[in-house]
């Protein structure tokens, strides 16, 4: 019988819901319309709305009982001593304790000023905390207004769809500097749902919070004495379960006339006469409203105009004559490395000057010398747009998410040093590289030279028969002789090119023994010997240090890891940490301590030798 029950119950919350009524519709963001449904009982489907008799374009329903933010506005002025602010703080911790687990809740206090108390969060503890430790203002005064526009302000930035305002007063509005058409607009603006619980007396005048409950698709709830204030919110919970926020793309022009309908619930309105100034936005819109959302887009709108002149002028005259005269005629095998300099010629200005304006600072050589020892055909300039073209697009990303600024500028940074990291990966892969074939290179010179050829001749045998990137280095190094630079000039730049210490060694070797004299065979196999055997011995610290390298890999891993596999477990009992000012500093610390150990078990397990 129990299965039989709660199979109907189930499908009375499937079935077509019957609709109590539409309010509120808001035409700020036009031609984005909202308006607020109430419909007679919950249902889990979404309802059905007609625009003029036509179904509306991209309709997007959100239940306000299912995943929204919520602000708790608790009045604390002198009127609320006592019993009314003891029977709203329980009433009010009962509604926290049974939220969904999605909700985020926040906290704010209004007395003469409006205050935030906590700020959003998932986790219930942050707002059990402040509506516990609330205490009346010792001051005269009641800023309804001016907490309707503080709280809506907040819930603007939220990027969950449903937005709720829950007010609880028993006094009027005293002091605010809004009036209550500013609070109403402002909590249209925001897409805010306003909920009213209010003390009722003999000297309480409803009537602006009943315009403020109405015109923004919320109820009034009208408590006859503080012990009703949990009714109150009960009632609230319930009406959102049954609270639809409706928003779509019209196709009436303003000024015109439009009729909505949703099941039995019909209203009638007229959009405003005058255009908005407020362009519908392109991509998220709290992109637009978040601090520094603006500036970066307009960055990157600037940097895709800049990337479209660029290939404007690159593409040069005559391309499509160029193309279709192209089959029938010779193709020459430099026309590719022409075009790509013709390519490359439009933003020459532009890399000229940032070498210029760049040139002279200690970091632009380094990368430069990076560069070179990576073997990469790109000059300093190029790799400066390309690292800052990477960096911008993943701020962007992170802005265009609903990322704070902090994160965006991390993100920034981020991708900055992706590019240059992978040529400084590279750089020390090729150093490694020579380093290992430094003995037998050194070894085939000393056979040439013992066979009877010269100096010279051995490094060419070695070119021709060697492997990159020592074949690559000495093919340069002779072409430098062969222009008529010194010898061991030529070697001892190869060594400061190239970065390595054994072979800073080779060159001071091969320097002292051309100015007093000797045996240059053997030399090299001396040389040779050494080499082999510091490597061997580097080899065997690394060894020897492998399992205190991987302790450090583990220590640093496992903070990570346990935080993935507890969100993905839990999402609530980490969402105090995530989602709260605590929660964000404690992250903060972490790291950077973290970070200090990193450094100290990479210095223990280090060798210098």
């Amino acid at each position: 019988m129990r299965r039989i029950l709660a199979i109907a119950a189930g499908l009375l919350l499937v079935a077509a819901p019957a609709h109590a009524g539409l309010s509120g519709l808001d035409a700020s963001e036009y031609p984005q319309l909202q308006v607020t449904l109430v419909t007679e009982r919950p249902t889990l489907r979404p309802p059905r709305l007609l625009e003029n008799g036509v179904p509306v374009a991209g309709l997007d329903a959100r239940n306000l009982a299912r995943d929204k933010s919520v602000v708790l506005a608790v009045d604390i002025s002198t009127s609320m001593r006592g019993e009314p602010l003891a029977h709203a703080v329980a009433a009010a911790r009962g509604f926290v304790a049974a939220k969904p687990g999605r909700d985020r809740l926040a906290v704010v206090a209004i007395g003469p000023k409006a205050v935030f108390l906590s700020r959003f969060s998932s986790a219930t503890i942050d707002a059990d905390t402040a509506l516990r430790t609330l205490g009346v203002s010792p001051e005269q005064g009641t800023a309804l207004n001016d907490g309707v526009v503080l709280a809506a302000g907040e819930l603007g930035r939220e990027p969950s769809g449903g937005r709720v305002l829950i007010l609880l007063t028993d006094g009027n509005e005293l002091g605010s500097t809004t009036t209550v058409d500013g609070a109403i607009a402002a909590a249209q603006r925001a897409g805010a749902t306003v909920y009213v619980i209010a003390i009722e007396s003999a000297k309480f005048n409803p009537e602006p919070l009943r315009r403020l409950a109405g015109e923004t698709g919320g109820a009034y709830h009208g408590a006859a004495s503080p012990a009703a204030i949990a009714g109150a919110y009960s009632a609230v919970a319930r009406d959102l379960r049954r609270t639809w926020r409706l928003s779509w793309l019209t196709t009436a022009r303003p000024g015109e006339p439009v009729k909505l309908q949703a099941g039995t619930a019909t209203l009638n309105d007229k959009l405003p006469g005058q255009r908005p100034t407020s362009a519908p936005a392109v991509g998220p819109s709290h992109a637009y409203t978040m601090p520094g959302g603006s500036l970066a887009i307009g960055i990157a709108v600037g940097f895709l105009v800049l990337l479209a002149f660029a290939a404007a002028a690159s593409a040069g005259r005559g391309s499509w004559v160029r193309r279709r005269l192209a089959p029938h005629v010779e193709q020459r095998p430099a026309a590719g490395s022409r075009r790509r300099k013709e390519r490359l010629a439009a933003g020459s200005p532009v890399l000229r000057l940032t070498e210029r304006a760049l040139g002279h600072l200690r970091l632009w050589r380094k990368a430069h010398q990076t560069l070179e020892r990576a073997d990469l055909p790109l000059r300093t300039a190029e790799l400066f747009w390309i690292c800052f073209g990477s960096g911008l697009f993943l701020a962007l990303v992170a802005v265009v998410s609903g990322q704070p600024s902090v994160f965006a500028l991390g993100a920034f940074g981020l991708g900055g040093s992706l590019p240059y990291g992978f040529v400084a990966l590279r750089a020390r892969r090729r150093l490694r590289a020579f380093d290992n074939q430094l003995p037998d290179l050194l070894l085939t010179l000393a056979a040439s030279m013992k066979a009877g050829h010269s100096f010279k001749q051995g490094i060419q045998s070695v070119v021709e028969e060697g492997l990159p990137p020592a074949s690559e280095e000495l093919r340069r190094v002779l072409a430098e002789v062969g222009l008529g630079r010194p010898l061991e000039e030529a070697l001892r730049d190869m060594a400061a090119r190239i970065g390595s210490e054994n072979l800073d060694f080779v060159v001071s070797a091969i320097t002292i023994q051309g100015q007093v004299g000797g045996s240059l065979a053997g030399l090299f196999d001396m040389v040779a010997e050494a080499v082999r055997q510091r490597q061997q011995f580097a080899r065997k610290i690394r060894g020897l240090t492998a399992m205190g390298r991987a302790s450090a890999y583990v220590l640093a891993a496992i903070p990570f890891f346990l935080a993935a596999v507890l969100t993905i477990l839990n999402g609530e009992y980490m969402a105090s940490l995530w989602h709260s000012s605590a929660g964000h500093m404690l992250i903060a610390v972490g790291l950077t301590m973290m970070a200090i150990g990193s450094l100290l078990l990479k210095r223990i397990v280090s060798f210098k030798g």
